[in-house]
């Protein structure tokens, strides 16, 4: 199972900024995702983190790391997956480019790291996305966070 986070207010769309891979989906692998993406982004403002009703985000713990890193939590209703459709459609590009074409992963070490290469090579600096106008999210990113230093 992977779990990840990505960045859509304030900063690129489409942009993986935090991802975990484990053998189980549960609370302790979305609180690993959570840190992971904090580790990446100084938060400032009003951020608002937005996911399923997954038990593991509706747990007391995730709930309480968001409360102490002063995120608001949004959740997409029952049986809609079109509220959260960015990473609905991200998790199909991973299983259509990256999961699908390989029938079986030799071990969970190799499986770990093409998910690595696909995220941080390929996914964030190489793919093009028609939703940012044919740039890849690094180059939405930087072109903002460079206008944003030249106001």
């Amino acid at each position: 199972m992977w779990n990840f986070n990505h960045c859509s207010v304030g900063c690129s769309p489409r942009r993986i900024i935090g991802y975990s891979f484990s053998k189980k989906m549960n609370t302790d692998l979305v609180l690993k995702t959570l840190e992971n993406a904090v580790k990446n982004r100084t938060i400032t403002g009003d951020l608002i983190i937005h996911t399923d009703l997954g038990s593991q985000y509706t747990s007391d713990d995730y709930n309480q790391r968001l409360t102490e890193l002063h995120i608001r939590h949004s959740y997409s209703r029952k049986g809609c997956p079109y509220d959260n459709a960015p990473m609905e459609s991200f998790h199909a590009s991973l299983k259509k480019e990256c999961v699908y074409p390989v029938p079986v992963f030799e071990d969970y070490e190799t499986a770990a790291a093409v998910l690595f290469e696909y995220v941080h090579a390929f996914y964030n600096r190489k793919r093009i996305h028609s939703s940012l106008g044919y740039q890849t999210p690094l180059q939405v990113e930087i072109a903002t966070l460079t206008s944003q230093m030249a106001a």
